[in-house]
């Protein structure tokens, strides 16, 4: 399935070093959990093309931005983010 293929391409370029999802993850990057539902696919979209300063561009084609669409959005569907919030500090340590 799609979503099966956007979370081998999570797995594959890393992105939980940066994101968390269901509250594992990186503390770099916001968590992804509920994305898809807060911010919408075309928001997604936008970033995973152009990547952000801090975010590097990955040239996802568009059938790998489909992919991890599919599954930020089975994510969004089957569980909700921490809502903890934690202090992030660039050396990896939280508060």
């Amino acid at each position: 399935s799609a979503a099966m293929e956007g979370k081998a391409l999570w797995q594959q370029k890393n992105c939980n070093a940066c994101h968390q999802v269901y509250g594992l993850g990186g503390y770099l990057g916001p968590d992804l959990t509920n994305v898809f539902s807060k911010r919408g696919p075309a928001y997604i979209s936008a970033f995973l093309k152009n990547g952000t300063p801090v975010m590097p561009n990955f040239h996802f084609t568009q059938t790998e931005i489909n992919a991890l669409l599919a599954y930020l959005k089975n994510i969004d569907h089957s569980g909700t983010a921490d809502p903890r919030k934690f202090t992030k500090h660039y050396d990896g340590t939280i508060e």
